[in-house]
């Protein structure tokens, strides 16, 4: 077992002339740290040293498979690598070769990255091979491999922190996207499934436009009404919209939950629509926004009252369609 520091530091050790050891232990499941190093989505937010972002070609995360994207970097300069992955045993350990891109000047290394539970959090190590001491004097001159390194691993953590908040529910809907797309922004057709279950949307009214509001009042069976409210940030059909959610009154003013004084007061909404061979994938992402660190606790403290709360949104979904 790997003793790690428990300072929220990244430490970088150098066994031999040509290695190079960065180590970090993260207060989040290993499932969770996991994922950030295959999902592109998640390797956008962090992968790099500051100040660089990341555009991922293609990515197959498996033996063999391989991994081609471009960095960019804060002086405009961009950077292809591809990475060819030698050993996947998820949610425990990736191995992979840095090979480069054909036709750019090659730096091989091979990388070990190792992800181990303890004490309910997860030690990361990821240890790079270099070929040469040459190599690695090489890319640390050059490149700046050691402090970038320290800067990626705390880029991740950053990464890690907000994902620990985030809360992310997925459905697959057997009916075409355009059609799950469209229930979800007619404003003929929102109100029929909207809500949890046991309520039933009576007032509403819908401006689908950046900058525009679904405004609409939700009445319990036991004819409790609660108000709420969306403001559109994006839409991009048939494929996204992101939109900030929140409670609000009869005339529209944003307002506290009715019965959760510290539940954080605007909530990002991002809605993802992929097709799956005719069927449609629903991800919906949803995180506090502008919110305390006590209101960001209550959020990630009520994920699974939230799961609940959405697989019945959902499940009003799924029968609006086989209508």
């Amino acid at each position: 077992m790997i003793n790690m520091n428990r300072n929220n530091e990244t430490i970088l050790a150098r066994p031999s002339d040509r290695e190079l050891l960065f180590t970090r232990s993260f207060d989040a499941p290993r499932e969770l740290v996991y994922k950030a190093w295959i999902d592109p989505q998640q390797l956008a937010q962090w992968w790099g040293p500051n100040g660089f972002t990341l555009t991922t070609k293609d990515m197959e995360v498996k033996a063999g498979g391989a991994w081609r994207f471009i960095m960019h970097g804060p002086d405009g300069t961009d950077y292809k690598n591809r990475i060819v992955y030698i050993e996947v045993q998820e949610p425990t350990r990736l191995v992979y070769r840095h090979a480069g891109e054909e036709g750019d000047e090659p730096v091989h290394f091979k990388v070990t990255v190792t992800f181990e539970e303890q004490d309910g959090q997860t030690n990361l190590t990821m240890h790079m091979v270099f070929d040469s001491k040459k190599e690695l004097d090489y890319v640390i001159e050059k490149y700046g491999a050691d402090q970038g390194g320290i800067q990626t691993i705390n880029r991740l953590a950053e990464h890690i922190a907000r994902e620990r908040i985030v809360f992310k529910i997925s459905r697959v809907f057997d009916a075409p996207r355009d059609l799950v797309w469209r229930a979800w922004t007619d404003p003929t057709l929102l109100p029929q499934w909207w809500g949890p279950k046991g309520f039933k949307v009576t007032y509403h009214k819908l401006d689908l436009r950046p900058g525009g509001t679904f405004h609409y009042c939700m009445q319990s069976e036991q004819g409790q009404e609660m108000w709420g409210k969306f403001r559109y940030r994006e839409i991009e059909k048939p494929n996204r919209l992101i939109f900030i959610n929140s409670f609000s009154d009869k005339e529209g003013n944003i307002t506290r939950h009715p019965g959760a004084e510290q539940w954080p007061l605007e909530m990002l909404s991002t809605i993802t629509f992929e097709d799956e061979n005719g069927k449609t994938k629903v991800t919906i992402r949803w995180e506090p926004i502008n919110a305390t660190p006590e209101e960001e606790k209550v959020f990630a403290d009520n994920h699974a009252s939230m799961q609940g709360g959405w697989t019945g949104t959902l499940e009003r979904l799924v029968q609006f369609l086989e209508k």
